[in-house]
């Protein structure tokens, strides 16, 4: 391990003492370096540190034997998400309902809202939930029920009673395989109810995946590919072909 990072590890050890917990937005400004070296410092010292949610704590704490980890995707294919989120923003207007689906790509999507926006916002996901509330102008409304820490995300009824009560004027989705064939695909079961009850709600579903998505199959089906007014990747509007 180089000084630098060694040095880094030390001072991340002493301020989670001190609180316990620290967002990862909160450790990368302690540090001077990026949330993205922040993941990578603590993805490589499981013995001290863990993940829960969007937040650091003592490895103990932290979120056992998860097959998939929404802090270790977030760095995966990081550019591409954001290029394919360029693309979607233009499908968003102002004063309408709007809903984020969970991962690590919707993330990218709040970030390019203006300030100035004013919207009602659906989400299930607390990375997600996490950047809606840094927009002043946006109304948050947080779907409920069992939290689970390896999307950190939630389901239950109550979520999706929520969701039959609003008209969503565009759902943007998710997904962690899409196949022309056999449809979107995601790797969390619980995730697949609220896509499809989000999906009935809206006048207008918009897939949004990298193009390493394109002919991989998950094991939790939740629509087929006709069932999106818009497909985009990096490139843009894109036609699945496996």
């Amino acid at each position: 391990m180089n000084s630098r990072k060694s040095r880094r590890i030390e001072v991340l050890s002493e301020a989670l003492s001190q609180h316990r917990v620290l967002h990862i937005r909160n450790a990368a400004q302690i540090l001077g370096v990026s949330e993205m070296t922040v993941r990578r410092d603590v993805s490589a010292n499981s013995d001290l540190f863990g993940f829960l949610g969007g937040h650091i704590v003592p490895a103990a704490e932290g979120e056992p034997d998860n097959p998939y980890e929404i802090s270790k995707a977030a760095d995966s294919h990081a550019a591409a998400k954001r290029d394919v989120c360029a693309h979607a923003v233009s499908y968003i207007h102002n004063d309408e309902t709007i809903f984020f689906d969970c991962g690590t790509t919707l993330p990218y999507l709040v970030d390019l809202l203006p300030d100035d926006i004013h919207l009602t916002a659906v989400c299930y996901s607390l990375n997600v939930a996490e950047r809606l509330t840094r927009k002043p102008n946006v109304r948050l409304v947080m779907l409920g029920g069992l939290y689970h820490p390896a999307s950190a995300s939630f389901s239950g009824s109550s979520g999706l009673e929520t969701l039959d009560s609003l008209v969503i004027d565009v759902a943007f989705l998710s997904a962690a395989g899409v196949n022309s064939r056999r449809g979107a695909t995601c790797a969390h079961f619980h995730e697949a109810d609220i896509k499809r009850k989000a999906m009935s709600r809206a006048q207008k579903n918009v897939l949004l995946i990298d193009k390493s998505k394109i002919g991989k199959l998950k094991p939790a089906f939740f629509s087929d590919m006709q069932s999106f007014d818009a497909v985009l990747t990096e490139d843009g509007m894109t036609e699945i072909s496996d």
